[in-house]
């Protein structure tokens, strides 16, 4: 009898093993179901494989039969590249963006990008910019406006709209400061001109910003190009892993217009090339909200003394607003700066205006500062300028 209930009791325990086999079954089948349909899926195509990211996480790029190419960037779209001499497929989703290539006839208003085209001899496909030729830093792309190559069609803002139509322009690569300013995109692209937003100022890592030359390179067909440039780069960065801590806290700001200081988030990729060149950044807390908005995020000059006045070294990030020269100019934008311990003990920097365009050699940038955390070769040094 005893023998008896121990096997009736074993058969509901089968039973409920058996279960819970078929809903752990099923939940795999699920995720990997999931997993499949985060591919988009497009009419006539058939997914072949998607590039993997080693740095960058705003933008994915999946291979598709016939060379057909789609490129996601989150929050900005979704954009099919069609090969020269094919159409896009019937019955295509309308929210992705059509580029028929050759792109050949490109409005550059996303100024992080042209150093990205530079960097695979693609500057051909460039035929016009948002900024006049004293503007780039960029070497290559001031020598094509000078020989007319690429000819100035207006800022971001107050494009050439007629400009652009009459002379074939065929994509408009635009920064996220063409979100200020909407009725512009609409205008642009109801002349029949697609506009991509460039998204990478929003990655966390400099290398990720870097490695936005897939994207460029896949629209005018150099994959392996810059394959072979994103790997030099990743080298270099590679190359400075080894670099100490000094635990020396390094403040990266401006002032605007309106006096509040302008920050980069803690998780930005300006304070992990900070960390890589072994500082540590500050401000370390800055409001949550703004901070999932956007990279630079602005605070009261008060917010920015109580988390900085002790920082060992200021730079003044003169991407954005004019290089300051002297401490001076820094003093005349706030006289709290008197008290930070940075400006009594001489290490006010400034970071020039190129380093915004030069994409393409952020490791010059971590050197830069490891070289002032270390005292080094100020002449040494790409984007750097220390100010007294």
């Amino acid at each position: 009898m005893k023998e008896k209930r121990i096997r009736t009791f074993g058969l509901p325990l089968i039973a409920v093993f058996l279960l819970m086999v078929g809903i752990l079954s099923l939940s795999l089948n699920v995720k990997a179901a999931d997993a499949d349909s985060s591919v988009p899926e497009i009419p006539g195509l058939t997914f072949q494989s998607e590039m993997q990211n080693d740095f960058a996480e705003c933008f994915h790029i999946y291979y598709y039969n016939d060379d057909y190419t789609l490129i996601d960037v989150p929050e900005s779209g979704q954009f099919l590249l069609v090969p020269e001499g094919k159409t896009a497929p019937e019955g295509l989703d309308e929210s992705i963006v059509v580029l028929q290539k050759p792109l050949d006839h490109i409005y550059m208003a996303a100024t992080s990008a042209m150093s990205l085209f530079s960097a695979v001899d693609a500057l051909d496909n460039i035929k016009f910019s948002s900024l006049q030729e004293s503007g780039w830093y960029v070497d290559a792309a001031k020598q094509a406006m000078e020989n007319g190559d690429i000819v100035f069609a207006g800022k971001y803002s107050e494009p050439d709209y007629e400009l652009l139509v009459n002379s074939g322009c065929n994509l408009a690569i635009e920064s996220t400061m063409i979100l200020h300013t909407p009725k512009v995109q609409e205008m642009i692209e109801q002349m029949g001109v697609p506009v991509f937003t460039d998204r990478s100022s929003y990655e966390t890592h400099p290398l990720g910003r870097t490695e936005w030359i897939k994207v460029y390179a896949e629209m005018v067909d150099k994959r392996d190009e810059a394959k072979a440039f994103f790997d030099e780069q990743a080298k270099v960065i590679s190359d400075l892993k080894d670099f100490k801590n000094t635990e020396k806290t390094v403040a990266f700001f401006y002032i605007s217009t309106d006096g509040s200081v302008v920050v980069r988030k803690p998780t930005d990729y300006v304070p992990k090339m900070i960390e890589i060149a072994g500082g540590r950044y500050v401000p370390e807390q800055v409001d949550s909200e703004e901070e999932t908005k956007r990279s630079s995020v602005p605070m009261t000059m008060e917010e920015f003394y109580t988390q900085a006045i002790d920082a060992d070294y200021l730079v003044y990030n003169g991407t954005i607003d004019d290089p300051i020269n002297s401490v001076d100019e820094l003093l005349q934008k706030s006289e709290l700066f008197a008290d930070f311990k940075a400006v009594k003990e001489g290490n006010v920097w400034c970071a020039g205006k190129y380093l915004y365009q030069a994409t393409d050699i952020v490791g010059n940038m971590i050197t830069d500062l490891h070289l002032m955390l270390t005292g080094g070769d100020e002449s040494q040094m790409t984007f750097m300028t220390k100010i007294d």
